[in-house]
């Protein structure tokens, strides 16, 4: 292996910066011969390296990491990311989000031919609720546990009797469709329909419930 040579002293390293600021760079002048790429990088490189000898300070010709960044990186590496298990905690498996009554559509109209079959009675209607003489607010508490109520029984098909009103226009009937499409009842109720003039007519509803 080649011997280093010395370092210039503070002298001659004042000596050379006053001898550069004298040098006039010339103007380049085009040479007939034209170097290629990899030629030319070879050059730069070289030129490089003796000015980094001469000046004491050498350049290795390869890039990569100085001693010292590679012993920074060594302790980086040493240290370890704290994790649950070391540190003592135990974590427990999230259980999975039930669905929100929201999440469940509206009841739909009744399909003609369901309609049909509960108007002739030939799928029972098992349970009946007259809400004549109650106000708003204990009509819809009365609609809520009865239909909770025939739910949990099982039963498939209730009708729900609310009375026209005055001139057709009853609180509780304009207030029905909105009390059956309400988060809680979407649990409840499948499907709903004006029920036939034989069991109250515009009065009252057939309401269908869903199976628990």
């Amino acid at each position: 292996m080649a011997r280093r040579p010395p370092r210039p002293s503070e002298d001659d390293q004042r000596l050379w910066k006053r001898v550069t600021r004298t040098i006039t760079p010339q103007d380049p002048v085009k040479s007939a011969y034209v170097a290629n790429d990899a030629t030319e990088a070879a050059l730069q490189e070289a030129a490089r390296a003796e000015l980094s000898e001469l000046m004491g300070e050498v350049t290795p010709v390869t890039k990569g990491k100085t001693r010292a960044s590679k012993r920074s990186s060594a302790k980086t590496a040493s240290v370890a990311t704290p994790t649950a298990a070391s540190v003592g905690l135990s974590i427990k498996p999230v259980a999975p989000v039930a669905k929100r009554p929201a999440d469940k559509p509206p009841p739909e109209e009744l399909e003609p031919r369901r309609k049909r079959r509960l108007s002739r009675e030939r799928d029972p209607i098992e349970a009946r609720l007259d809400l004549h003489g109650f106000g708003r607010f204990e009509a819809e508490d009365q609609l809520h546990a009865f239909l909770m109520t025939s739910q949990a029984r099982g039963l498939k098909a209730v009708l729900v009797i609310t009375g026209q009103g005055r001139r057709g226009g009853g609180v509780i009937r304009a207030s029905i469709q909105e009390w059956l499409a309400s988060p809680y009842l979407r649990l409840i109720v499948s499907g709903y329909s004006v029920a036939h003039q034989k069991h109250g007519g515009d009065g009252a509803f057939y309401i269908t419930l869903r199976q628990r």
